[in-house]
């Protein structure tokens, strides 16, 4: 079984731009880690819940050396997370996920980031559920709603 990147529900910043959320990334085994704070790496309890979105990811796609090189890389990144302050911005649950990513060399790459994984999250995700399509967009299109009906509103007065 290959091992998803996840993204779980309810997080902040899903109201404003659904396609970002948080991410975690599961070992060979399932079990899923996650930056969920300030030095502080999950193990199978995701920050903002249970996930809405994964990316099934191909463990054959993995070039660095050794039996189980996906496990050691997460875990290496994971145990690198647990020292780190968390930023919103600049060094976040998407960052912990590419460096993970970086040490396996996944797809013989060592330049996973934030931005590429948030944007091929978006086009290789797949939602869990039509319940999880809708914890995931339904907040972001009720306040577009609101928005557009505020904005419509004093455009035609």
């Amino acid at each position: 079984m290959s091992p998803p990147l996840l993204k779980p529900k309810l997080h902040p910043c899903r109201w404003l731009l659904p396609f970002i959320g948080h991410m975690g990334i599961c070992t060979s085994s399932g079990i899923i880690r996650d930056f969920a704070g300030p030095y502080f790496v999950s193990e199978d309890n995701m920050a903002f819940g249970r996930p809405t979105k994964y990316w099934m990811l191909d463990v054959a796609r993995v070039y660095a050396s050794g039996s189980n090189a996906w496990d050691t890389a997460v875990q290496d990144a994971s145990e690198e997370y647990k020292n780190r302050m968390h930023n919103l911005c600049c060094d976040n649950c998407h960052s912990h996920v590419a460096m993970a990513l970086n040490l396996m060399r996944y797809e013989n790459k060592t330049s996973w980031n934030m931005i590429n994984l948030c944007l091929l999250s978006l086009v290789h995700g797949k939602h869990v559920s039509c319940a999880g399509f809708l914890k995931t967009w339904l907040p972001f299109l009720m306040l577009l709603g609101i928005i557009l009906t505020v904005a419509l509103t004093i455009n035609l007065q």
